[in-house]
């Protein structure tokens, strides 16, 4: 036998935000965030901040990598 649901709640409606408060305060529930679509291409954040750093390094003229290390 079976002991447990999966059920789907959707968290844009004030309907859904209400249910969402009220499994989180339970112990037996687990809750698991879907990721938004278009983001397993993202780039990581090491990969962003080192684009910023090159945005820095060329708006100042100095090498911002050599200040900042990763």
């Amino acid at each position: 036998m079976n002991n447990k649901v999966i059920a789907t709640i959707d968290i844009t409606t004030p309907s859904g935000q209400k249910i969402l408060r009220e499994l989180q305060c339970k112990r037996a529930v687990k809750i698991e965030y879907t990721l938004p679509v278009g983001i397993e291409n993202a780039p990581s954040h090491k990969e962003v901040f080192s684009k910023l750093l090159d945005d820095l390094s060329e708006h100042y003229g100095v090498d911002m990598h050599k200040i900042v290390s990763l």
